[in-house]
């Protein structure tokens, strides 16, 4: 089951434990998840609210990734669990049917006058991606969840369904009430289940990993080549789904707006920028000088930089990188890709890649995995 979380008001003579408490309706929740939807993830964007959809039931809220990939979030309301988790299902067949228009006018209803390709611009830095309005992921928020529908959420999301659990509690101090939640699965996995969600053709993954490294002000590629390392930070949606590498995979890397501009294979798990170290010794947070790497977040395990180390195979400047028409992108840090374009992207990159492979999963060094 999710953590249970039990809050102490902190006093070295008399620590009290607040009382767990109710919200008054569970409309207060949806508001408030409206008002601020960093109590599910800082990194969505709500663009819907009891939007009706053509099967006699409304569908809460309708938020949206970085990626452009639709988030649907269902409250438990007055259903059982279950219930509520068949009924997200049926909503989740119907969104994956909606064109771009369909998604513009939920969000015209929402936000009247304002259009989502500009809020989305506006709200993330980069353009909306049509294509990835097609992919999705379930998110039910409860207050409990039995151990039957605990099971169906842990089985459905094994075999691939994005779809996942929040759990809250409400505590009471005086007059004031506060909201904890957590989890039920990891949420990278919903994350990355969500990458392949859409009903577009879709193959046996290669086994080749696909790698987003954002240069710019905040990383530098020249110094990612020099020291090896890959990273992504600034939220948790960005840095999470590096934890699906493990030492030995081969990733191939783009750099947003150059095109693919290395090949490497992994050589250690994530670190934060705190502990990660470069050349066995030297602190991370002392030696890159070329990107602020987040460090105004060195101490935010949400929100700081974190690095996967990298054995190179072959890099390309930024002005070499492989832009072509037609090849795959998409704007998760790393990902299992298992459109058909994945496969014919590497097909052309181990052309423009000829030292790709020059090793081999067995030939890292034990000594570089932490």
């Amino acid at each position: 089951m999710p953590i249970q979380h039990s809050v102490w008001r902190v006093s070295a003579q008399k620590p009290e434990q607040l009382p767990q408490s109710f919200l008054a309706t569970e409309q207060l929740l949806e508001t408030m998840i409206v008002a601020n939807c960093g109590i599910l993830s800082d990194q969505w964007m709500i663009i819907g609210q009891q939007e009706r959809t053509p099967y006699a039931g409304r569908l809460d809220l309708l938020a949206i990734s970085p990626d452009s990939s639709l988030v649907l979030i269902e409250l438990k309301r007055d259903q059982t669990p279950r219930e509520v988790v068949a009924q997200s299902i049926d909503y989740a067949a119907w969104l994956e049917e909606l064109e771009p228009a369909d998604v513009a006018r939920i969000f015209a209803r929402f936000q009247p006058n304002r259009s989502l390709e500009q809020e989305f611009q506006k709200r993330f830095g980069h353009t909306l991606d049509e294509g990835g309005l097609k992919k999705h992921q379930i998110v039910i928020v409860a207050a409990s969840l039995d151990a039957s529908t605990e099971r169906i959420i842990k089985y459905l999301s094994i075999r691939g369904i994005p779809i996942n659990v929040v759990q809250f509690q409400v505590f009471a101090h005086g007059n004031e009430q506060f909201l904890s939640r957590a989890w039920l699965l990891d949420t990278t996995e919903s994350q990355v289940n969500s990458e392949s969600s859409s009903n577009e053709a879709k193959e046996p993954w290669n086994g080749e990993f696909y790698a987003n490294f954002g240069h710019g002000e905040c990383r530098s590629w020249p110094e990612a080549i020099k020291y090896g390392f890959i990273s992504a930070g600034g939220g948790s949606w960005y840095s999470n789904t590096l934890k699906i590498l493990s030492a030995g995979d081969r990733i191939w890397v783009k750099a947003p707006g150059y095109g693919f501009v290395g090949i490497g294979l992994v050589s250690g798990s994530p670190q934060p920028l705190l502990t990660f170290r470069l050349n066995g010794d030297c602190p991370a947070a002392e030696v890159l000088r070329e990107g602020h790497y987040h460090k105004e977040f060195i101490d935010d395990p949400e929100k700081c930089e974190y690095f996967v180390p990298v054995s190179w195979l072959q890099t390309v400047s930024l002005a070499e990188g492989v832009r072509e028409a037609g090849l795959f992108g998409t704007t998760n840090t790393v990902c299992r890709p298992t459109a058909p374009k994945w496969r014919t992207t590497v097909e052309r990159l181990k052309e423009a890649f000829p030292r790709y492979a020059e090793a081999t999963r067995t030939e890292i060094p034990s000594s570089a995995v932490p």
